[in-house]
């Protein structure tokens, strides 16, 4: 008992004195400092994009005249641009590219802006220092990249279910669960309901529907037959994101809040640590010179976001300011 008792006052003391003060922390003030010349660069280039009064995403200023790139999913409705010193434009869509989710817009009336200076060399290794803004564009991140530049596969839609019992004896394959706010809760299915078919595809396999299903992205839309009871119902499904459909089952993405709906399927991408919510997708990410390495693109989780790099924005952003040809 005595022991106990003098233990933890001596474990207490350590973890007291092992804390660092606030302003020595990674994010904290005396750190920060440590990257005026990055976070001059960062707040310089980075947008807010405003839709009635609420940020979707960040942009990255790529031209004085106000050409913007961002996450394309992330900034539909978008109305205004707004600079970190409070001047808001006006701005339009001037083109998407699916592949790597960035937008290009373009800021009305918009003149002598400070465009991103890209950074000409290869990518640093990891462990490399980085900055991107947050999204009120009043308080910068600090972060380190976390793994080798990489691709990263594609991710089927999903319908938002777990599959049961299945067989030629059923006739199809039984929901088991629903996911709450899921792509089939959003269309109208229900537990017990049994998949009889998919794209007019008889089904009697849980692996045929999952492959079916996968073979669409999400947003695509999907006809799936079921039998309940004994009626036979249709329902067109708008696919959902698997990360978000099954957000709830997985622990790690649960402890780490709102994450990017898409964030698979990018011809390459940075990754590191930088802190950002989703909201802040868009923005660049910049090294400790103040250039631009490339543009946040996705947070996975409480430790992981994506930033496309450097080249394959530039190569899009000629790609989408590019005149379309007559008649497209």
């Amino acid at each position: 008992m005595v022991c106990l008792f003098l233990f933890i006052p001596s474990l207490t003391h350590l973890q007291a004195i092992d804390l660092l003060p606030v302003e020595e922390r990674r994010n904290g003030r005396e750190t920060l400092d440590a990257f005026e010349e990055a976070s001059k660069a960062g707040f310089r280039s980075t947008v807010r994009l405003v839709s009635k009064g609420r940020t979707l995403a960040l942009g990255t200023i790529i031209t004085s005249k106000g050409h913007v790139i961002t996450k394309a999913s992330s900034s539909i409705g978008v109305q205004e641009a707004t600079l970190a010193d409070g001047t808001s434009y006006k701005i339009r869509t001037m083109g998407i590219d699916k592949e790597t989710d960035l937008a290009l817009l373009k800021m009305k009336r918009a003149k002598d802006l400070s465009p991103v200076t890209w950074s000409e060399g290869n990518d640093p290794g990891e462990g490399s220092w980085l900055v991107s803004a947050d999204p009120t564009l009043k308080r910068l991140k600090v972060g380190v990249i976390g793994a080798k530049s990489r691709p990263i596969d594609r991710i089927g839609g999903v319908i938002g279910v777990i599959l049961g019992r299945d067989g030629e004896e059923m006739g199809g394959v039984m929901i088991q669960r629903i996911m709450p706010r899921s792509a089939g809760a959003t269309a109208g299915l229900e537990n017990a309901d049994i998949i009889t078919s998919v794209e007019g595809q008889k089904v009697t396999a849980r692996e045929k529907v999952i492959e079916l299903v996968g073979a669409n992205d999400p947003g695509e839309i999907v006809d799936i037959q079921v039998k309940r009871g004994e009626s036979l119902l249709s329902f067109r499904v708008t696919l959902g994101h698997r990360s978000v459909a099954f957000q709830m089952l997985d622990r790690n993405a649960r402890m780490s809040g709102p994450v990017s709906k898409r964030k698979d399927n990018f011809p390459m991408v940075i990754q590191h640590d930088v802190s950002l919510p989703p909201t802040a997708m868009g923005g660049p990410v910049l090294n400790l010179d103040g250039k631009a390495l490339g543009i946040n693109v996705a947070r996975v989780d409480r430790v992981t976001t994506y930033a496309l790099p450097a080249k394959f924005v530039r190569g899009i952003f000629k790609k989408l300011r590019r005149p379309k040809p007559k008649g497209e």
